[in-house]
């Protein structure tokens, strides 16, 4: 058995020192202040000298390893003992293959799969507890306000079309300023006959 390490880091890779300074005070009032979470870079560190992690790259994997602690793309700020694995090194080995196929740097996305969403995966396999929630619980929210809006976008965009379709069927004239209308009222149809 051997311990399988989390190590979160600050992101503050953005080139531009006031951005990096206005994250650091974010993961400051947020994680440190409020226990909420923040911005953060996460790797897993089992056997051996390396982390492992994921970023975006053109072509290839987007697996990666660097020395625990030493990502020079981002500021360390601590690890967390996850607990310990039971695989030997060589099935450790194997499901970091895996994982790298199934891992394209082309698929990175800053929400819905990042870092903390590989270093997730990685754990579950391993068969340790996933990340805490407070590490990556900005993706999560921004993830799900983006859904929110996509679907919301999606229901308005069917209502026009709706709306246009029944004004083409019923012979009615569909007049987008009535989109609200059409909205809030539950599909009770105003219009002007032709």
């Amino acid at each position: 058995m051997t311990e399988v390490i989390l190590h979160v880091y600050d992101v503050t890779n953005s080139g531009n020192d006031k951005t990096n300074n206005t994250i650091m005070q974010i993961n400051k009032i947020f994680k440190d202040g409020i226990g909420f979470g923040g911005i953060f870079h996460s790797a897993v560190q089992v056997y051996g000298d390396e982390e492992w992690s994921f970023g975006f790259c053109e072509q290839g994997t987007g697996v990666f390893s660097c020395p625990p602690t030493k990502n020079p793309m981002y500021t360390y700020r601590e690890c967390i003992i996850l607990g310990k694995t039971s695989f030997s090194i060589s099935k450790v080995n194997q499901i970091l293959r895996e994982l790298s196929r199934e891992w394209p740097g082309h698929s990175y996305d800053l929400l819905s799969k990042n870092c903390n969403h590989f270093c997730d995966a990685l754990c579950e396999r391993l068969g340790v507890p996933k990340l805490p929630g407070w590490v990556n619980r900005f993706a999560h929210a921004g993830d799900a306000a983006v859904e929110i809006a996509g679907n919301t976008a999606y229901r308005v965009r069917f209502y026009l079309l709706f709306n246009a379709s029944l004004s083409l069927i019923n012979g009615w004239t569909f007049c987008p300023k009535n989109c609200y209308v059409y909205v809030s009222r539950n599909f009770h149809y105003y219009g002007y006959r032709m």
